[in-house]
C-alpha cells in the first residue's frame, strides 16, 4: 500500500501523539489525530531531553525551535539533601555533543508541546480533530473502526494509542493493565528566576538526594524560569485519575525537616505548588503488550515511566520515530509493521522502566544504604551518572 493510501489514526494530542504525527509526516504518511479536549493544551512541569531524544527532534527540523525556548545546561550535579555537599557531577554541554552527537536540554512541557504542534501544523500532512473523545474501537482483518463520543465513525488501517497512562485505547486491547499508585508523590512548581533571591537561581540541573525523598530543579523557558520537583513517599490521594492536585506547602516542608538550608530556602521561596500522585503499570514483559493486530500503544499508554531517569517523554518520542520507520517500510504489511515496532521497542522500554525504578530506590535510600550511595557517588560520580546505553540511542 502506498504511503498516501495508508490511513493512520492517532488517539491523543499530547507529546507522544504529536510526535507520532510529525514523524509519520516526515516519512510521507498522512495522519488523522483525534484529541478529546476542545483545545490543544499542555500544563505542568519541565522535561529533561537527553541526547538520544534531542538528536531525533533536531532530525525533524526542530533545532532552531529548541534554541528559542529550551535550555542546554552545562552540568548535572548531585547533592546531599541533608548536608548540601556536592556528591557527584556529570558534564553536559559540549561533552554531550562530542560523546553522543546531540545536546542535553531542559524545557517546559508546554513549550515542547507548542513546538511540536506548530511543526505538525506547518508540515500540513496531519488532520487535527479536537473535541473527539474515544468511545469504542473494533478491528477486523482489513481495518480498525473508531467511534467517538459524538457518534462519528472512522476507519483506519492502523490506530496508535497515544492517550497516556489512563489510556482508553489500552482498555480495548488489554484487560490486565490498570494503573497503580507507586507510593510516591511529586510536588511540582515553576517560578520566575527573577522572583528568587540571587543565591537560589540556577542554570544547571541539580538533584538533591535525601532519606525517603529527593528533589530536582533546572532552568526552563530559555533560563527565565526554574522548574522544581520534590518527590516524597506518602499516601495516595482519593482521586487517582486526577493527576494534578492542590498542594499544601506546609506538608511539603514537613517532609523536608532536617534538609539542607539551601534546599529548604528554595522550597520556602515558592508559594504555589501542585501535587501529582505518581502512578504506573507493571513493567513491559513482551512485544505482545505493545501491538495488537492493527492497534499499537506508545508512550505512557504502553509503558509509563517513573521520573527517576527523566525518560518519560523521551521514550514516547523514540516510540514515534520507530512507528514512522516501520509504517513507511513498503514491504511490511500493517500488522507486520506494528509487530516489528513492538519487537524493536519493548526491551529498551522495559530496561528504562527498571532503571528508573531502581534509581527511585537509590534516591530515597536510608541508613547504611544512604551512606553507601553517597560514598559511591563521591568516588564514581561521573561514571554513575552517565548512561551510555541510553544516551547513545536505541
Amino acid at each position: 500500500m502506498a504511503n498516501m493510501q495508508k490511513k493512520i489514526l492517532v488517539v491523543g494530542g499530547g507529546i507522544g501523539g504529536l510526535t507520532t504525527a510529525l514523524a509519520c509526516g516526515a516519512r510521507g504518511l498522512p495522519v488523522q489525530l483525534i484529541e478529546k479536549k476542545p483545545v490543544f493544551s499542555e500544563v505542568g512541569a519541565g522535561i529533561q531531553l537527553s541526547p538520544n531524544v534531542v538528536r531525533l527532534l533536531e532530525g525533524w527540523g526542530l533545532s532552531s525551535g529548541l534554541d528559542a525556548v529550551a535550555c542546554f545546561p552545562s552540568l548535572l550535579q548531585v547533592r546531599s539533601a541533608q548536608s548540601g555537599a556536592v556528591l557527584g557531577q556529570l558534564a553536559l554541554g559540549a561533552r554531550a555533543v562530542q560523546r553522543y552527537g546531540a545536546r542535553y536540554a531542559t524545557i517546559a512541557r508546554a513549550d515542547l508541546h507548542a513546538l511540536l504542534l506548530g511543526a505538525v501544523q506547518s508540515q500540513g500532512s496531519t488532520q487535527l480533530l479536537l473535541d473527539n473523545a474515544l468511545q469504542f474501537i473494533s478491528q477486523d482483518a482489513n481495518a480498525v473502526q473508531v467511534t467517538t463520543a459524538d457518534g462519528h465513525q472512522r476507519r483506519a488501517h492502523v490506530v496508535i494509542g497515544a492517550d497516556g497512562l489512563w489510556s482508553h485505547v489500552r482498555d480495548f486491547v488489554r484487560t490486565d493493565a490498570q494503573p497503580r499508585f507507586s507510593g510516591h508523590l511529586a510536588y511540582r512548581a515553576m517560578v520566575p528566576q527573577a522572583a528568587l533571591p540571587q543565591g537560589l537561581r540556577s542554570d544547571v540541573i541539580t538533584a538533591w538526594l535525601g532519606p525517603r525523598f529527593h528533589a530536582v530543579h533546572y532552568p526552563v523557558h530559555g533560563g527565565e524560569w526554574l522548574n522544581v520537583v520534590v518527590i516524597v513517599q506518602g499516601a495516595a490521594p482519593e482521586d487517582m485519575h486526577q493527576w494534578d492536585h492542590d498542594a499544601n506547602a506546609d506538608d511539603l516542608r514537613a517532609h523536608l525537616d532536617g534538609a539542607a538550608s539551601a534546599l529548604q530556602d528554595l522550597v520556602a521561596a515558592i508559594k504555589a505548588w501542585r501535587l501529582w500522585p505518581l502512578n504506573g503499570l507493571p513493567h513491559v514483559r513482551s512485544a505482545k503488550e505493545l501491538a495488537f493486530g492493527r492497534i499499537a500503544l506508545m508512550g505512557d499508554a504502553a509503558h509509563p515511566m517513573l521520573p527517576y531517569l527523566a525518560q518519560g517523554a523521551g521514550m514516547a518520542i523514540e516510540d514515534a520515530a520507530a512507528l514512522a520507520d516501520v509504517l513507511s517500510t513498503p514491504v511490511l504489511g500493517d500488522v507486520a509493521a506494528l509487530e516489528r515496532y513492538a519487537q524493536t521497542r519493548w526491551r529498551r522500554n522495559a530496561r528504562v522502566q527498571a532503571r528508573a525504578q531502581r534509581n527511585g530506590e537509590i534516591f530515597h535510600a536510608t541508613g547504611v544504604q544512604r551512606w553507601g550511595r553517597d560514598a559511591a557517588m563521591q568516588l564514581l560520580g561521573q561514571r554513575l551518572l552517565d548512561v551510555p546505553w541510553l544516551y547513545g540511542g536505541g
